[in-house]
């Protein structure tokens, strides 16, 4: 799986590249990627994002970001990329995927027949009752 990673890695970081230059030099690879175990959880000094390039990035989706919107969404995007990269690093072969965290076996109650209204308790307090059923205004101009 090492060496697959190591790829998928190292191709992503070219789409990275296509998009900003600088992209690819400043991030690393995920440790899962090289193989190597490391320290868990281990923070990057410097942002995973800086300014200009989340200015590159609205240019490039033609978003007009006021300068205040640039340093908002800097922190956002660094704080979720950080994230991510924790992610990366702590994710292991050993853990398997899963959709919830608990363990969830049919948490739906059984399907169990109860008495319920009769048709005439049910249409007791509508305006307008035809043919058993709750009469309602015609719509979009439709024909009967």
């Amino acid at each position: 799986m090492g060496v697959e990673a190591t790829a998928e890695w190292r191709r992503r970081s070219h789409i990275l590249e296509d998009i900003h230059p600088s992209a690819s030099t400043r991030l690393r690879a995920p440790m899962w990627a090289v193989g190597e175990k490391g320290p868990a959880m281990s923070p990057e000094p410097e942002s995973a994002i800086s300014r200009d390039e989340v200015a590159h990035l609205a240019r490039l989706s033609r978003l007009a970001l006021t300068d205040a919107e640039l340093d908002q969404y800097a922190g956002q995007l660094n704080s979720i990329l950080t994230h991510v990269a924790q992610v990366a690093e702590v994710a292991a072969d050993d853990v398997p995927p899963t959709a919830h965290p608990a363990d969830l076996q049919n948490v739906l109650r059984p399907d169990v027949v109860v008495p319920s209204l009769t048709p005439e308790q049910a249409l007791s307090g509508a305006p307008a009752v035809e043919q058993d059923r709750f009469a309602v205004p015609q719509i979009l101009g439709e024909e009967q």
